[in-house]
């Protein structure tokens, strides 16, 4: 009966899309989203449309699945051009913005010679004046500010584009996720519904309190046609139970990949959330269902997609009470704002934190630690690591830094002391630059200076050397990819011959060999902490 009160599955995919392109930060800042429209999505579509068999053939082999090929076969080429189309004609003004920004920063290039630029204000493209400061370095070079806050106050921010894919896949790996868009199928059922609505946070709230299946129909507002299909997303049997952490000690959940729970019976620290969904496989894995009620901070520490996942966040938005992100470049088109990503798509408490800030939270505080390399020394400040010390207990969560600077960790050590536990990414071959910033280029990168800037995290010798000056207790490599429901977001396959492996497996001897706890983590861990008295905190810093 659809009065009777039920639950959403644990197992249903909740995709989020932008133009039906699975969706990330960059498809959110308005200036980004149109570079990767016009650059990336559009081109990659054409390319399809213009000699399919080359995709296919091309996803034959392992090493190009996550390259700019379509993970379709032949028989979908209408409906990619179909989507064509559409992105055309439903958002020229997109279009026009990704090719106005080209021309302005090619004029810059070439006119812009350590004069005032004051006159050159006449020739930004009409639709961008208004929305851009043109600007030097104090070596004379010129660049492009966006004032981001008018730009989502402009056309260019609308959420018409947004939507959101329901579905059930029993398959463990899924498709690819950042160079196919999602083509409607069987059991799929799409809502066109923006990421900032309230009624989202009511669906997902029912993974564990149930309402009338009529209630959440209305809310969203599903047609007659799409009901069936919709109501068979919910079932009357209540998830297992999982009582709230009461202990006196520190638990530090591990989820997969850079997902990391801290809590006390005060609070809980929730670390780049990318959370898997309830799955027989027989992998054991924390999923949504083991979450606390509340979640009192989220910390986002870079902009990257397998970090600041939309598909997570958006489920737990009505968990959330504060997200935490690291300050960025202040409208540089490779850096948007996170805050004003995550504001508009309805999160309403979220603090930058700059490095060596400190927030104090209950028993202790959270601290932004420097975090260099991984992102293809473009200059980016959106990315910062986290010192989490609670109850005189201490853990950093390093994410993918690289540790191309040891003096860094020499003050840094300074600051904190001895750390109890570090989780550290190994991810040390990393994609070029332009895997994941090409369509912001405005003119080529020659192959060899793109394979050069890589998104590379510690080796085993840079990784001791971190370790050498912060002395933990306990060392986890983390970040790796390895889990087999991250494959779509990563395209990552390892073996025990893969660079990353091997430099893991050293670094985890040498821990051994010094008396160090150490493991390579893969789909959970839980680890306790006792809590112990001291006379001050970092917060005091």
């Amino acid at each position: 009966m659809t009065s009777d009160r039920v639950y959403f599955r644990q197992d249903v995919v909740a995709e989020p899309l932008f133009n039906q392109w699975y969706a990330w930060s960059y498809l959110i800042s308005p200036a980004t989203a149109a570079m990767y429209m016009a650059n990336s999505h559009l081109k990659i579509m054409r390319s399809f449309v213009a000699a399919p068999q080359v995709h296919v053939a091309a996803l034959k082999n392992p090493a190009m699945l996550g390259g700019p090929f379509i993970d379709y076969d032949a028989g979908r080429t209408a409906e990619i051009n179909a989507l064509v189309n559409k992105t055309v004609e439903a958002q020229p003004h997109m279009l026009q913005l990704a090719e106005a920004i080209k021309t302005l920063d090619e004029m810059l290039q070439r006119e812009a010679d350590g004069h005032s630029l004051e006159p050159l204000y006449q020739k930004v493209p009409e639709i961008l004046k208004g929305y851009v400061e043109l600007v030097y370095d104090l070596n004379n070079h010129a660049s492009i500010r966006f004032i981001e806050g008018m730009l989502y106050r402009s056309p260019y921010y609308n959420t018409s584009a947004q939507s959101i894919a329901l579905y059930v896949d029993g398959r463990e790996e899924r498709r690819f996720a950042f160079s196919s868009p999602r083509l409607a199928g069987e059991g799929q059922l799409h809502l066109d519904i923006p990421f900032n609505s309230p009624a989202l946070d009511e669906l997902f709230r029912m993974k564990h309190t149930p309402q009338p299946l009529d209630y959440i129909k209305s809310l969203l507002g599903i047609e007659d046609e799409d009901a069936e299909l919709f109501s068979s997303f919910f079932t009357s049997t209540p998830p297992a139970s999982h009582p709230q952490y009461r202990g006196d000690d520190i638990r530090v959940r591990y989820y997969g990949h850079a997902c990391v729970l801290i809590e006390t019976k005060e609070l809980s620290i929730l670390c780049d959330p990318v959370i898997s969904y309830e799955d027989e496989t027989g992998i054991e894995r924390y999923t949504y269902a083991d979450l606390p009620d509340q979640i009192d901070y989220v910390l986002i520490t870079h902009n990257h997609q397998d970090h600041c996942m939309f598909e997570t966040l958006l489920q737990l938005r009505h968990k959330i009470k504060n997200v935490i992100v690291p300050r960025s470049n202040s409208g540089m088109l490779v850096d948007p704002s996170l805050k004003l990503v995550l504001k508009a798509i309805g999160f309403a408490s979220v603090f930058e934190i700059d490095e060596v800030e400190a927030i104090e939270i209950a028993g202790g505080s959270i601290l932004g630690i420097p975090f260099l390399g991984e992102h293809g020394d473009l200059s980016i400040r959106s990315k910062i690591a986290y010192l989490v010390s609670i109850h005189g207990r201490s853990v950093l969560l390093a994410a993918d830094s690289n540790n191309i600077e040891p003096k860094l960790y020499d003050l840094i050590a300074e600051i904190t002391g001895n750390i109890d536990i570090v989780f550290l990414g190994m991810e040390c071959d990393g994609a070029p630059l332009s895997w994941l910033y090409g369509p912001l280029l405005t003119k080529p990168m020659s192959r060899k200076m793109d394979q050069s800037r890589r998104f590379d995290g510690s080796n085993c010798d840079k990784g001791l050397e971190l370790l050498k000056r912060l002395s933990p207790a306990q060392v986890y490599v983390y970040a790796m990819g390895q889990e087999p429901w991250l494959t779509y977001l990563t395209s990552i396959k390892y073996t025990d011959q893969s660079r990353p492996i091997i430099e893991s497996d050293r670094l985890g001897e040498h821990c051994r060999n010094q008396g160090v706890t150490t493991e390579r983590l893969f789909g959970q861990k839980e680890i306790f902490m006792p809590a112990r008295r001291v006379d001050s905190t970092l917060a005091a810093c």
